[in-house]
């Protein structure tokens, strides 16, 4: 098979047989990608698109802060059951919404995809402000969770096939850090519009969620100038586009003072080109040759999804029922909350570039199950206030934030790029839909027994699920840390040389 220049860094080849097309380029590009320093390019793409953090952040504040406005609404006259079950069913909505549009992102490309999602979060955050009842209310967070399922998926994919390899671990726990910036904007939010000296009950409930609605517009945005993933475009036959984005991007640092230096040909890629990846090649990656990673990959993410969703979902809850905190008042412990779960990630990240990958996420899931144990039992033991079990929260938590953003680099970077999407997607999915459907349902109906222990039960539970995974990541995991993509997890369309 011959093969015809195209340019200076691809090739083209093309054969025929049984009346089937095949493409072959040999490449450099993602090593091209790999090999940039930091600059602005980066810093505006992580901005514009890890703005997805901030925007579930200041969901899931939300609907805790919000909690005990929600139950004095007298329009929905909601249970403490009731709001455990609509966290419940948010979790549902980015279950499902991030399967449909994982496989989405891996057939249309990164760029549809993540415009897609974002129109139906900030559509239906839109809508929930006007509910008149449970039901419009349930229906209206589970299409905001879709909205925000889909973006997990087109948003990492898109930030993983950007970054270079020796800056991805922490630029990857930092951006889903920025998850409590948006509780922390959440949190000041509800400071505000839950003051019922200021607006009354039933509206300012209605326009927290506004908020969201409003940010959502702003990224649309933001997100104009965001190209294709050049590693999507040259499995799906688009070679000369995917290089052209390349040499823009290139062209940006040579003009900002950046001298590039060239790629070591024994990084040259040969891949086929191909329209789709069909799902029996998916399961057959994810569940027999990668078999290993997906029991990692599903253990870290359905612990963390418990661990986080149960607490956090009822975490004004616990502030109102055990102690007396007004709602009006929940935002102020969500504060210092959010910047121990902000801080965490920040700091400890380039600890999993340098460190590694495996000692780091396994001790950060042990450490952050351990410190719960505690905190549990001191809660129990009614020794602690309001101050101390907030303090005690952002001790865990520092811990927990960084084990949690870790749990989606993981799944991210350790599944070939056909599949890279959809592979987060079932991940998110079975851990999250596990985790995060059945804590907030199970944590609504220990609080609401007014036990204090039970609660810690509750605890205990998400310390168990977060030490196993902890393990399991320390004997199975797998050090990616500085590794391109391509070496970490060969590409399907890899063509033998």
């Amino acid at each position: 098979m011959a093969l015809t220049n195209l340019s200076a860094t691809s090739h083209l080849a093309s054969s025929s047989s049984n009346k089937l097309h095949e493409h072959i380029y040999e490449t450099n590009l993602p090593a091209r990608l790999d090999r940039l320093p930091w600059g602005r390019f980066h810093t505006f793409l992580v901005l514009a698109l890890g703005i997805t953090w901030i925007l579930d952040g200041l969901e899931v504040t939300l609907a805790g802060s919000v909690a005990g406005a929600l139950r004095d609404s007298p329009a929905l006259q909601l249970t403490s059951s009731d709001i455990g079950l609509a966290g419940g069913i948010y979790i549902a909505g980015a279950v499902l919404g991030a399967l449909f549009f994982g496989w989405l992102t891996d057939r249309l490309g990164r760029r549809k995809l993540f415009f897609i999602t974002l129109f139906v979060y900030v559509g239906a955050t839109f809508l929930t402000a006007f509910s008149w009842n449970l039901w419009s209310f349930m229906l209206f967070r589970f299409l905001t969770g879709a909205g925000i399922g889909g973006e997990y998926t087109a948003i990492n994919s898109t930030i993983q096939e950007f970054t270079p390899a020796r800056y991805r671990g922490w630029v990857d726990l930092t951006i889903n850090g920025s998850f409590w910036i948006g509780a922390a904007l959440g949190a000041m939010g509800s400071i505000v519009l839950l003051d019922p000296d200021l607006i009354p009950g039933d509206l300012g409930w209605r326009l927290c969620f506004g908020i969201g609605a409003a940010l959502g517009l702003i990224i649309l945005f933001m997100r104009m100038w965001i190209p294709e993933s050049p590693r999507w475009l040259l499995i799906h036959n688009q070679p000369e586009e995917a290089k052209r984005i390349v040499d823009n991007i290139e062209k940006r640092f040579e003009a900002e003072g950046y001298k590039l230096e060239p790629v070591d040909p024994k990084l040259h890629l040969r891949m086929k080109g191909r329209d789709h990846t069909p799902l029996t090649e998916v399961f057959q990656s994810l569940f027999v040759v990668h078999r290993q990673r997906a029991l990692v990959g599903m253990t870290l993410l359905t612990a963390q999804a418990f661990f986080y969703n149960a607490i956090f979902f009822t975490y004004a809850l616990v502030l109102t029922d055990f102690y007396d905190v007004p709602s009006s008042n929940v935002g102020w412990y969500v504060l210092p909350f959010a910047l121990g779960n902000f801080c965490g990630p920040l700091i400890l990240g380039r600890l999993f570039d340098v460190v590694g990958r495996k000692i780091m996420i396994s001790s950060t899931y042990v450490i952050s199950g351990a410190l719960l144990v505690v905190t549990g039992y001191l809660f129990q033991q009614g020794m602690l206030t309001a101050t101390t079990q907030t303090i005690c929260w952002m001790v865990v938590f520092f811990f927990a934030s960084a084990a949690a953003s870790s749990a989606y680099l993981t799944v991210a970077e350790t599944f070939p790029l056909e599949i890279r999407a959809l592979a987060i997607a079932v991940f998110y999915a079975f851990g999250t839909g596990l985790g995060g459907i059945i804590g907030p349902t199970l944590f609504g109906q220990l609080i609401e027994s007014g036990e204090a222990s039970n609660v810690f039960y509750g605890y205990l539970i998400g310390a168990s699920l977060m030490i196993s995974a902890g393990v399991i990541q320390a004997i199975w995991g797998v050090a990616a840390e500085r590794k391109s993509l391509e070496s970490v997890a060969r590409p399907l369309s890899l063509a033998e040389r």
